[in-house]
């Protein structure tokens, strides 16, 4: 039998997250879609984020766990490896077997009978929107689903961070000036699961959170020389001609794009521009995927205005809207990427910070002024 849960955070999210799983699971069956996990009940939900929090506050041999904990039962799971005895679901245990599972892409396979969770092993391969848990770091947990096509950034469900409860709102992508980063992260509309398209941004800007030293992506339209009114010259590192490795990875035949080579090479040189952006200064890509510069310096156009005023949301239910004054967003990164975007409104920034916090900056016409997305918690 299932032990009562302790951890009251799990218990306020089990029949929000149990929802979230039966809407996208049934809208993902009326598309046709196969290979579909099974729908989560909100007690199994409770009980693993329950022992996966208790387990984040343990250490073995000095190392705190980092574990992704995926429901599932072996026979879903592709090829994976099977213990042979099962091993109850406890913070021991997970705490014992995080050291071998704590490389990405690795999960543990866990499900339950006769109220009864248990640990069966190990896979790299689950099936579309599986319930996944991701133990962070101590205190802090990730639910997420993965993709129905198997590729990219997970889609992110609620972020747990001791009592504090962060739910995604999914109804944010309906701003019409959400970038097509956002709705992507978001997961949302459910025909994005497809997979007829990858967006490299979310990729990119996992990338750039990944190496952890901060950086600036502009993105401004292809066939435009325009964004260069608002950066310094001569640019530290113009790149002519432009690298077109991800253009032309994207722009390959459909069929192409579904071999497994073909992801291998998209994140070999998303990796590669991720790289860049640890140099100082603003990488500088188009919107066909093209990198034209790196280590570029922003500045105010000859004759703009100082921006003055930005409104930062955060697409987490119940989150409100902040007018602020840009230096209030963050440091000097945050302030040359609300400039840019206020000077060059067909364009669009992506900020990381050391600390881990992520920006994206649009224009909103709707608004009349600088948008500032703040997704650090789609980005975990």
């Amino acid at each position: 039998m299932l032990s009562e849960p302790t951890y009251l955070a799990a218990r306020i999210v089990a029949s929000t997250i149990e929802s979230h799983f039966a809407d996208h699971i049934e809208a993902a069956q009326r598309l046709g879609i196969r290979n579909l996990a099974v729908k989560p009940p909100a007690y199994v939900i409770e009980a693993v984020i329950d022992t996966a929090f208790w387990a984040s506050l343990r250490r073995e041999e000095g190392h705190s766990p980092k574990i992704s904990i995926a429901l599932l039962p072996p026979e879903a799971a592709g090829t994976p490896m099977i213990f042979e005895q099962r091993l109850r679901f406890t913070p021991h245990n997970l705490v014992k077997l995080a050291p071998a599972v704590e490389r990405a892409g690795i999960h543990l396979g866990v499900w339950y009978e006769d109220d009864t969770l248990y640990v069966w092993g190990t896979t790299h391969i689950i099936p579309g929107i599986c319930f996944v848990c991701e133990v962070i770091e101590p205190g802090l947990l990730v639910i997420k689903h993965r993709r129905t096509d198997g590729f990219g950034k997970f889609v992110n469900i609620a972020i747990l961070k001791g009592d504090e409860i962060k739910i995604v709102d999914e109804i944010s992508s309906s701003l019409t000036d959400c970038p097509a980063l956002l709705t992507s992260l978001l997961g949302m509309p459910l025909p994005t699961f497809l997979g007829d398209s990858v967006n490299v941004l979310v990729e990119l800007a996992a990338s750039m959170r990944a190496h952890g030293r901060g950086g600036i992506v502009l993105i401004v339209p292809a066939q435009s020389s325009t964004w260069r009114a608002s950066v310094i010259h001569p640019v530290s590192y113009p790149v002519v001609p432009a690298y077109c490795g991800l253009a032309d990875l994207i722009r390959m035949d459909p069929e192409e794009r579904t071999k497994p080579y073909w992801q291998d090479a998209l994140r070999r040189a998303i990796d590669l521009v991720g790289g860049f952006t640890a140099v100082d200064g603003a990488t500088v890509i188009n919107t066909e995927h093209e990198l034209l510069a790196f280590g570029a310096k922003i500045t105010r156009a000859t004759g703009g205005a100082q921006v003055e005023q930005i409104i930062m949301t955060e697409p987490i239910v119940d989150s409100t809207p902040v007018m602020m004054h840009p230096a209030q967003n963050g440091g000097t990164r945050h302030m040359a990427a609300a400039q840019f975007v206020y000077d060059q409104r067909a364009g669009q920034a992506m900020v990381a910070s050391q600390d881990g916090h992520f920006t994206v900056f649009a224009w909103s016409d709707e608004l009349q002024m600088v948008h500032a997305h703040r997704i650090d918690s789609l980005l975990l």
